[in-house]
């Protein structure tokens, strides 16, 4: 056999133990990444009264920062009733006043006395849940974040208690992966977590911070060994919210773990 003979078995040797260590090495990576998705809980703000949505002050897609108002609500008839309820409360106070300065001269019933306080002190009662009624007629956003979806339109009656507007805080982002049972013991508390996202050169990193105590998908019956291999367990990560605000809720992701 020549000299060139051995050069190229040799050479073909070692382009299949490349191949070989390739195709192991992808292999095991792949069994260290987990499908995942993106979730996102939701902040609904609503109004605990009802009205006719008279402004809606955001947009789908706005972001907003807390206190930023968000929409208004008819507020006519709490508006007369704050009226009513401090017209009483200077009448209550006047007789209130009167009654005091002549519970002090001595010629004025002690009963007259309690009469007028006690008529005071519930007409400042009616004023502040009639002020709070009419501050609950708009409402502002208690979280800074993106206005993910308006329920309603303006013109449209809204129920009491029932959402306006749907918020999606940053810090409410997060990725849920499915880990087989076999793995997730490797997997603890605070360890580093890198998702990769379809179409985005780098990875998102954050770290863990749920594991589910219970399998998600169990297999009826038995725990054999081959039925163990079926089960899966969630596990959550979160993000700093400048990372997470690149992440949107349903987006199919890959996710990796990383021991601290």
């Amino acid at each position: 056999m020549n000299a060139s003979r051995l050069v190229h078995i040799f050479s073909s040797a070692v382009h299949v133990s490349l191949a070989l260590f390739l195709i192991s090495s992808c292999s095991s990576r792949d069994q260290n990444r987990f499908q995942g998705y993106v979730e996102g809980e939701f902040v609904y703000v609503a109004s605990p009264l009802a009205g006719q949505l008279e402004s809606l002050k955001v947009q789908r897609g706005d972001q907003v920062k807390a206190g930023d108002p968000l929409f208004a609500l008819d507020e006519t008839a709490e508006k007369a009733a704050l009226d009513m309820a401090r017209a009483a409360l200077v009448l209550s106070e006047a007789e209130f006043a009167r009654q005091d300065k002549l519970f002090r001269t001595g010629p004025a019933a002690a009963q007259d006395y309690d009469r007028a306080r006690s008529a005071r002190d519930q007409d400042r009662q009616r004023v502040t849940q009639a002020e709070w009624n009419f501050n609950q007629k708009r409402q502002a956003a208690p979280l800074a974040g993106l206005v993910y979806d308006t329920l309603f339109r303006q013109g449209e009656w809204v129920a009491a208690g029932k959402p306006v507007i749907a918020l999606l805080p940053p810090q409410n982002i997060k990725v849920r992966a499915f880990v087989p049972e076999r793995q997730v013991g490797s997997i603890h508390y605070g360890d580093t977590t890198q998702v990769t996202v379809d179409g985005v050169p780098d990875p998102f990193i954050g770290k863990v911070s749920y594991i589910s105590p219970h399998a998600e998908y169990t297999p009826p019956v038995i725990y054999s060994r081959e039925s163990r291999a079926k089960l899966v367990f969630m596990i959550e990560s979160v993000f700093d919210p400048q990372v997470s605000a690149n992440l949107h809720p349903g987006q199919p992701v890959d996710v990796e773990f990383r021991s601290k």
